[in-house]
């Protein structure tokens, strides 16, 4: 009996091996990402001692390339892109990468710092790591992803796997419906600069006992920043995550995911009042019947002992049946129908003024860039803008504007004709023939009206 169990297994073991072989690098991860969830989801308590040397396997960085390759973007410090690393051949360079992390060689190159413009008229700063770096983290986060998904709270929406922004509005939706109207609309102040390196070692050492898995992410959150010829930070930075690493948003998440637990805790002061939280990467309300100072105070506490601060100037606390409030996008306000002014109150969510205006403005500032494009390259353009707003804000159970989308379809027959009326001294032919029409009809431009989300 045993010798037939031995030779089964005789047979099994090369089936497996030629099975492995024929398999994806991305069926290879996900199937590799799945007992990690496994094994966490199953024991809560667990720590994961061999983790680092998955990161350097071919397959888990081949998938780490091309997903970092998707995202697009342009080239660190080093100045070195996509095209280049293809061109030079990306099979050499993830060997190369593999074999640095393997020695324990590797090294992170400084962070390039560009201000992006806000709506407000202020500036967010973004850290651009080199390629390199980049395919690193992405397949460090692909690896340790997994083990603490298993531990992170229904009430996150950001930057997780199979979670949105569309979720998180419905679910907020949801509960002031089911009652709990008196809303704490929060605002952390710069909270990536912000969390500290110290604590947030703390929260990846409870799942996490690799001690190289946790010396490469410290030498991510110690790369120098790179801005106007000049680095600063480094070896002596005590706080920061940077913002556009790969891998900062599942450490934000980490992070926070300290604040889920506790106000989720059955036997806190938040649960016990009945407050829920819904939280999308730093962006949360705190939702109940009544919110009461203690419980306001109480968040202030737990947020100083992370070391973080709430803005308080962007922090506030309403009765959302008298005053609306935003969230990601959306406006929530408690309307009577037009049809019916009389009638009973519902919950009615759409994209706000902000929102509206943010499209306007970047078709606007995309047909001023163009010049003299062909129709097809400039309608490709604008349907990446439309279909990406248009599905952000469609979403099952939540009210969408239909005077949002009557607003844009006017707005884009309006800046089309100018587009086209400027484009040399006598008129576009496409503007004679009515320029929305016809890029509709022939070009297949989306018409915002009659629009239907992808599934």
């Amino acid at each position: 009996m045993k010798d037939s169990n031995q030779q089964k297994a005789g047979i099994q073991l090369p089936l497996i091996a030629k099975k492995r072989k024929e398999m994806s690098s991305t069926e290879r991860v996900q199937m590799y990402q799945r007992k990690l969830y496994l094994k966490a989801k199953q024991e809560k308590g667990f720590k994961f001692y061999i983790l680092y040397d998955k990161i350097f396997l071919a397959f888990m960085l081949k998938e780490a390339w091309e997903r970092v390759k998707s995202n697009g973007g342009s080239g660190g410090v080093d100045g070195v892109t996509f095209e280049a690393i293809e061109e030079a051949g990306v099979e050499e360079f993830l060997k190369e990468l593999s074999e640095e992390l393997r020695q324990q060689t590797y090294q992170a190159t400084a962070v390039k710092r560009v201000w992006i413009p806000k709506s407000n008229g202020g500036k967010r700063p973004l850290g651009i790591p080199i390629i390199k770096d980049r395919v690193a983290q992405m397949a460090c986060k692909m690896v340790i992803e997994p083990i603490f998904e298993a531990d992170f709270e229904d009430s996150s929406y950001g930057f997780r796997p199979k979670r949105s922004g569309q979720a998180a509005i419905a679910k907020i939706k949801e509960h002031l419906k089911n009652g709990k109207t008196e809303v704490f609309d929060a605002d952390l102040s710069k909270y990536f600069d912000t969390i500290p390196h110290d604590k947030l070692k703390i929260a990846l050492e409870e799942r996490i006992a690799d001690k190289r898995v946790l010396k490469l992410v410290n030498k991510w959150l110690k790369a120098p920043i790179y801005e106007e010829g000049q680095f600063k930070g480094g070896k002596t930075n005590t706080e920061g995550v940077p913002q556009g690493g790969v891998i900062s948003p599942l450490l934000s998440n980490l992070f926070l995911h300290l604040l889920d637990r506790i106000v989720n805790d059955s036997k806190r002061l938040f649960r016990k009042l009945g407050i829920v939280m819904v939280r999308y990467a730093d962006d949360f309300v705190l939702m109940g019947r009544t919110l009461g100072e203690a419980s306001i105070k109480k968040l202030k506490e737990l947020l100083a002992r992370m070391g973080l601060q709430l803005n308080e100037q962007k922090s506030t606390q309403i009765d959302a049946r008298k005053k609306p409030f935003h969230f990601l996008g959306f406006v929530f306000r408690y309307d009577r129908s037009f049809k019916n002014p009389q009638g009973e109150k519902f919950w009615n969510v759409k994209p706000s003024e902000k929102s509206n205006k943010k499209i306007r403005e970047k078709i606007g500032a995309t047909l001023q860039q163009m010049g003299h494009y062909k129709v097809e390259v400039m309608v490709s353009e604008l349907n990446a803008i439309l279909r990406g707003w248009l599905n952000y804000f469609e979403i099952e159970g939540v009210s969408y504007s239909f005077v949002a989308k009557r607003k844009l379809n006017y707005y884009l027959r309006a800046r089309l004709t100018q587009y086209f009326n400027r484009k040399s001294q006598r008129k576009s032919r496409l503007y004679r023939k009515q320029a929305f029409e016809l890029l509709v009809s022939k070009f297949g431009l989306i018409d915002p009206i009659r629009y239907q989300p992808t599934t």
